[in-house]
């Protein structure tokens, strides 16, 4: 078996830590200490916590991206799968114990001046739109806006995985899912 790097174990080890115990939790000295590096290691690779949150972020969301299409794939393009993103939302956050979404909860932890992460976090937040968005025009009639109507999705998907997170339950999941089938009608 082959032996992380000592900058993939730096990730490993900051993203265990960011997504669990929270981003402002987390000081470099733990993050050195998970990975059992030294701090010259450390420093060699990432200039600063906060570009390693950078990477923790865009590595994650291309790990949650690649997961939820692969869970998608199999339901019919259009409606039925921006539908079916709820189930996959309860899938992937009962794995997790509803902990939330790893880029709601960064982005409300970091301090103002961080905008390297604010400018991930919302290019994965805007790539999730455009997946929506995309999703809906495959199956869209004339009359639908799909635009206004991503915006809507886009509302229920947020707001249903920090509601999940807050009250530690699938049902805000079931509810945003029923919102959006009614939506799509």
């Amino acid at each position: 078996m082959k032996k992380e790097n000592v900058k993939d174990r730096i990730i490993l080890a900051a993203s265990e830590l960011f997504y669990f115990d929270g981003y402002n939790q987390t000081g470099i000295n733990k993050i050195i200490e998970k990975a059992e590096v030294s701090k010259d290691s450390m420093y060699r690779h990432f200039r600063s916590k906060e570009a390693i949150a950078v990477v923790y972020l865009e590595q994650r969301h291309k790990a949650w991206i690649t997961d939820m299409t692969n869970y998608l794939s199999v339901r019919p393009e259009g409606q039925e799968r921006v539908i079916a993103i709820f189930d996959y939302l309860n899938h992937w956050l009962s794995q997790v114990d509803y902990r939330g979404c790893g880029f709601q909860n960064i982005i409300t932890d970091i301090p103002k001046n961080q905008n390297s992460i604010k400018e991930v976090v919302r290019k994965c937040k805007d790539d999730m739109h455009r997946f929506t968005l995309d999703e809906l025009n495959k199956a869209s009639s004339e009359s639908m806006d799909t635009k206004e109507i991503s915006n809507e999705i886009m509302v229920l998907i947020e707001g249903a995985i920090m509601l999940s997170q807050i009250q530690k339950a699938n049902w805000p999941l079931i509810a945003a899912k029923k919102a959006c089938e009614r939506l799509l009608k």
